[in-house]
């Protein structure tokens, strides 16, 4: 589905020496914003950006300076389920 808006031309001329591709540059601003503002999750990004796996996404983020959505709550949650399996090897 295309999605467009209008921008004044002077800021579209101006805009235009500063990224080859504005739809583009548009597309990443919307990505980065919603995976942000927790609207969408990881594999939105992928889907989104058209690329192979989960960790191309984590790494397209991280190249745009964008901190990962995992919070303490997560790690408490990933690390129970860890010793669910491994067991506890303290």
């Amino acid at each position: 589905m295309p999605i467009s808006f209008d921008v004044p031309s002077d800021i579209e001329k101006s805009l235009a020496t500063r990224f080859s591709d504005l739809g583009q540059a548009a597309k990443e601003a919307f990505v980065i914003e919603g995976y942000r503002n927790g609207r969408f999750g990881i594999s939105m990004v992928r889907r989104l950006l058209c690329l192979e796996t989960r960790w191309d996404a984590e790494r397209w983020l991280s190249e745009h300076h964008v901190p990962m959505n995992y919070t303490p709550e997560d790690l408490e949650a990933d690390c129970r389920t860890l010793n669910h399996l491994f067991g506890d090897k303290d």
